[in-house]
């Protein structure tokens, strides 16, 4: 009976934001400018650190990258759920939300450590600037973003596969805007306690992990700040690290509200919300965050429109 109802399930229904209706407009416009601020933002991020061979280091050697797990994080979930805001039956197949489910957990665990890996290279920058060149080579670059997209491939397919290898009795209502792992699970037939436990643990090595060198890299960067005897020295220095310290206080503290706050505490509506404020709003505040808080690429930005200037003009 379980696999008969196993094959009916061919797709699934998203229950959606609740708004009210006269205000269904005013939303769409809104989250649109979010996600269209956010693939412009982060495509002129990347371009930017592309043509600026003064931005060709380590720190924006990761920003690019970020960029574009930004621009994938928001495509995975944000085209779909705009369309639905005028959808009577706001419908995914059943890949369609696989795939879904796979992309997001796929982007969301190479951004941890992505974000890590930042960290990591402000502590050689600031602690150990005599070695930064040989410690922060390409090759070794290249090695930390190849480990964060690896930890992204495998944390996908363990949170993808925990919720799809087992049967879907119905009914098929999904409880979000988008194939979140939690509300996927509740609508399995068998029992899914020691699912949900597999998929709370893998998710919290990726967090914690990350999180525990992103925490210890800023305690031996915040001790070396201190030992620094001029007040301007301490500014410059803690200069450099404000614009990655705010992109990670957004990102952990939206998935900490999600992810980890007590079940008392939790409603699917509030889950929603704040899952707009990660898949949306954080990935468009990262560029500007980057660019407003940083002299780097705003003097990169002033160059390069010099530049255009220059080229009209001849």
């Amino acid at each position: 009976m379980a696999s008969e109802n196993y094959t009916r399930i061919t797709e699934f229904i998203f229950v959606g934001l609740k708004y009210e209706p006269k205000l269904q407009v005013m939303f769409f416009l809104l989250l649109l400018c979010f996600y269209l601020i956010n693939m412009t933002g982060n495509l002129g991020i990347i371009i930017l650190i592309q043509i600026d061979s003064r931005l060709h280091t380590p720190m924006y050697f990761f920003l690019s990258h970020l960029s574009f797990v930004d621009m994938g994080f928001s495509s995975t979930v944000a085209p779909k759920m705009l369309r639905d805001f005028f959808e009577e039956r706001k419908t995914i197949s059943f890949l369609g939300c696989a795939l879904q489910q796979w992309f997001s957990g796929f982007f969301l665990a190479i951004e941890c450590f992505l974000l890590a890996s930042m960290a990591y290279d402000r502590y050689v920058a600031i602690c150990n600037p005599l070695l930064y060149s040989i410690s922060m080579s390409q090759q070794h670059c290249n090695q930390l973003v190849a480990i964060s997209y690896a930890a992204g491939f495998i944390d996908a397919m363990i949170h993808t596969a925990a919720a799809f290898r087992l049967p879907f009795c119905g009914p098929n209502f999904i409880n979000h805007f988008f194939c979140d792992i939690f509300p996927l699970l509740s609508l399995i037939c068998t029992d899914t306690s020691l699912n949900k436990l597999f998929v709370f643990v893998i998710a919290g090595i990726v967090g914690i992990f990350s999180g525990l060198i992103i925490l210890v890299s800023y305690i031996y960067i915040l001790i070396a700040i201190f030992k620094i005897q001029s007040i301007e020295g301490r500014q410059k220095a803690f200069s450099t690290c404000s614009s990655h310290l705010t992109a990670v206080t957004i990102l952990y503290g939206t998935l900490f509200f999600v992810y980890v706050r007590p079940n008392s505490s939790f409603t699917m509506d509030t889950n929603k919300l704040i899952s707009v404020f990660y898949t949306l709003v954080t990935p468009m505040l990262n560029p500007l965050i980057y660019s407003l808080r940083n002299k780097e690429v705003k003097d990169a930005i002033y160059r390069t429109i010099a530049k255009r200037k220059f080229c009209i003009r001849i």
